[in-house]
């Protein structure tokens, strides 16, 4: 029985052929999921007339910042609006979270008479809603929140299919005997959920983190209803009217009173993947943040009762 045991642990170890041949292919594919985001940055920063006399090329012929240049001829409403963005989504985020897991915990709970009702009252949302018309009335006539950061956050606040993740996440994850132990010792309810119940929930809590965070930074259809002052507008609604305006210029190209030389310098294509380099940089880089609690969730489940 040892030797059989020597030679299925040799067996299942990786030669370093093998090994190569694995990290060739996890690497090729790992490149393949980033060269479409690096080829867009590539092209942003292609000349414009370049781009169109040879087509798309991972070599320009000839670089430029004009793409980058056109963008911020907005001068300080770029700014402004990733500081709106940020604020947005840093708020929202930590007000979904904790809205998001006081819920799940609640109908997470056994002794909770209510659970099962108050878990229908949030999947019954998931599959009807109000529609656009009360949820704009609402916002805007009853709660009175039209033009201001709390109609950017939240009509965000609340996902029901978070909730039904993180109620999961609670059932199966956060053993029943920490709770009881917990309440053996003394601590009240709220304090068994913050002391040893979110400890445990990181890596779910992560989870919705990262999915509120970038819902509410690539978010613009909110910033369309309820925004009017341009203080107050984020970033993705912002690029989006500037590619409005490009285009109605481009439409309106035959028309006398369109600058002509102004349309020739117009960098279509380039400054349409600024704005996704734009859009999207801060938002990779702030990925780092999470991976490492996504790498705590594959010991979920080490702890035996």
């Amino acid at each position: 029985m040892i030797g059989v045991r020597k030679k299925r642990r040799d067996f299942s170890q990786l030669s370093p052929l093998g090994n190569a041949l694995a990290v060739l292919l996890a690497g090729g594919f790992a490149f393949l999921c980033v060269f479409p985001f690096l080829f867009v940055i590539l092209i942003s920063f292609t000349d414009e007339a370049a781009l169109a006399r040879n087509g798309y090329s991972i070599f320009p012929e000839k670089w430029s910042l004009e793409a980058y240049r056109y963008i911020f001829l907005t001068g300080d409403q770029l700014l402004r609006s990733y500081g709106v963005t940020i604020l947005v989504t840093v708020l929202g985020t930590l007000i979904s979270l904790v809205m998001i897991s006081l819920f799940s915990y609640a109908v997470s709970r056994r002794s909770f008479k209510y659970r099962n009702f108050f878990a229908f009252f949030a999947f019954f949302t998931m599959l009807f809603n109000g529609g656009l018309v009360p949820t704009y009335i609402v916002v805007t006539q009853l709660l009175g929140m039209n033009d201001s950061l709390w109609a950017l956050i939240m009509p965000m606040a609340v996902n029901a299919f978070y909730i039904m993740i993180m109620r999961t996440f609670f059932i199966l994850s956060v053993p029943e005997s920490i709770i009881e132990a917990g309440k053996i010792d003394g601590a009240s309810e709220f304090g068994v959920f913050i002391r040893l119940v979110l400890p445990l929930s990181l890596p779910g809590l992560a989870t919705i983190g990262l999915f509120s965070t970038l819902a509410y930074w690539n978010d613009w259809f909110n910033a369309l209803l309820y925004i009017d002052s341009p203080n107050l507008v984020p970033l993705q609604s912002m690029l989006m009217r500037i590619e409005t305006s490009m285009q109605f210029l481009l439409q309106n190209s035959n028309n006398p009173s369109v600058n002509s030389g102004l349309l020739q310098s117009l960098p279509q294509d380039t400054s349409r993947m600024a704005m996704v380099v734009l859009a999207t940089g801060p938002i990779v880089l702030a990925y780092p943040f999470f991976q490492r609690y996504f790498v705590q969730g594959l010991t979920v489940g080490a702890v035996k009762e």
